[in-house]
């Protein structure tokens, strides 16, 4: 029988309250230190790192990990991870159930499209490059796990969820002896670049005249500060409340989904429950096309999913996995793997804007910065990453860049499915994954461009070209060999 005062009834609440003092700490360090500020690090991340400091000393002074205290329940940094895991479907569920908004152009459709498609090239572009450093470095450390590269891009492009899930995967089924905290890692340095690299760019910029960097003060995000449903404020259950109700609702239906596959799919099981986000999204639409349908059948007369509190609950998640995620790195496992892990984060860096920066210029002519700080800060940190860079020059979101971010997640999820497939197979057949990686990144590609490949295609068998380069020739050969003559 537990008392009130043992630690095991309130070693949650402490761990979370502390998560939250730290993220409070690192807005205020934020907003107080002129370096920070423009350093554009978000604050999670910040807060994160300060965790780490503190633990660091404590375990200094003590000699003791100080998540694993009695204080915080024995298993602290379990915890951590668990909250990280959870925290990235409950953001992606929150954000599958805002209200969507009116019908796009088809300029628009391909712009979001192409948003996509580059997302998951990206992707792709961190795998060739992370599996091939670590194949290599395999060669030269021994026992180092070749196939771990290819968590540089859900690292990078996907963040510390999934990092953490395939870090886990590597770790508990094909012994990467600190797999988690090797993917955590790798997301932390994705914050960093995203930091260090749009800051150079915005400052390239800036210096060249080409820009204006929006003041920091200015207004967040969502201009709207109210709540836009049509659920009256005086009803006798909160708004929030029912949003966090559909929320936990769809969460469990995902869980129920996940144990019927991994009952069907045993040898699959770790994959299916590391597609929690996934599953939590596609339940999400779910639930949302049926409240749709009874909504236009006249049986529900409200709209509950409020766009203002969802973006609130998913943001809220987010920076508890962001913060969890950092703070629950283990550095001690990975003591013989920081070169490694430094010349992984700097390649995803380089590549990420290498890349992004020329498909912003090829194919998003109207609005080529916006775009590329969007996806460059996207795909090495997260969404709210790419928003931060975003918000230097376009702070009232004049250009399509922030919508193209939210509406690219679909094509994104059905073309990037594979590649979270092939991310197991990497620990086994690493340069198989390898070369079917390089196959797939050229297949999109050739999707992406497919505007300028084909349209030459056409241009090169128009009749009409044909015909006139014929009447540009000579008609008569006789003529013609007399005028040379």
């Amino acid at each position: 029988m537990e008392n009130f005062w043992d630690f095991n009834v309130w070693s949650g609440f402490n761990l979370i309250a502390v998560l939250l003092l730290s993220l409070l700490a690192a807005n205020l360090l934020r907003r107080s230190i002129p370096f920070l500020r423009r350093s554009l690090i978000p604050t999670s991340v910040l807060a994160g790192g300060l965790l780490i400091l503190v633990a660091a000393i404590y375990k200094w002074i003590t000699g003791e990990v100080m998540f694993d205290t009695a204080f915080f329940g024995g298993k602290g940094t379990d915890t951590l991870e668990m909250l990280t895991y959870h925290c990235l479907a409950l953001g992606f569920i929150a954000s599958a159930f805002k209200p969507s908004k009116g019908k796009l152009t088809k300029k628009r459709t391909g712009e979001i499209f192409n948003t996509g498609v580059t997302t998951v090239s990206t992707y792709i572009l961190q795998g060739i490059f992370g599996l091939a450093i670590t194949m290599i470095a395999a060669m030269v450390v021994s026992g180092f796990f070749s196939g771990s590269g290819v968590l540089l891009p859900f690292g990078y492009g996907q963040g510390t969820g999934q990092a953490l899930n395939y870090g886990g995967i590597f770790e508990n089924e094909y012994g990467f002896t600190g797999g988690k905290s090797f993917g955590l890692t790798i997301a932390a340095l994705g914050f960093i670049c995203a930091s260090i690299g749009g800051v150079i760019h915005l400052n390239i910029l800036k210096a060249k005249g080409k820009i204006k960097v929006s003041d920091d003060t200015r207004a967040p995000f969502e201009h709207s500060t109210v709540s836009d449903s049509d659920l009256p404020m005086n009803e006798s259950i909160d708004k929030l409340t029912i949003q966090v109700a559909l929320i936990a609702v769809a969460y469990m239906l995902t869980y129920l989904l996940m144990t019927g596959l991994g009952t069907l799919l045993p040898g699959m099981r770790s994959v299916i429950f590391g597609f929690n986000f996934l599953l939590g999204v596609l339940s999400a639409t779910l639930i949302k096309a049926f409240l749709g349908f009874l909504k236009k059948k006249r049986i529900v007369k409200k709209e509950y999913a409020d766009n203002f509190l969802m973006t609130r609950t998913s943001n809220f998640f987010f920076d508890i996995m962001v913060v969890a995620g950092i703070a629950a790195i283990r550095f001690g496992l990975l003591e013989r793997y920081w070169g490694i892990i430094l010349i992984l984060g700097f390649t995803g860096m380089v590549i990420t804007y290498l890349y992004n920066y020329f498909v912003a210029k090829k194919l998003f002519k109207e609005y080529t910065q916006e775009q590329f700080l969007m996806m460059y800060g996207m795909l090495t940190g997260t969404a709210s990453t790419g928003i931060i860079l975003l918000r230097e020059i376009d702070g009232n979101f004049e250009t399509p860049a922030a919508d193209n971010m939210v509406y690219q997640n679909f094509p994104a999820i059905v073309f990037g499915f594979p590649m979270m497939l092939l991310a197991t197979l990497a620990a086994t057949k690493p340069l198989l994954t390898l070369l079917i990686l390089i196959a797939f990144f050229l297949v999109m590609n050739l999707i992406l461009f497919r505007s300028f490949i084909f349209r030459r295609r056409r241009k090169a068998d128009d009749p009409a070209q044909i015909k006139s380069a014929e009447a540009a020739l000579p008609q008569d050969n006789d003529a013609a060999g007399s005028g040379e003559a």
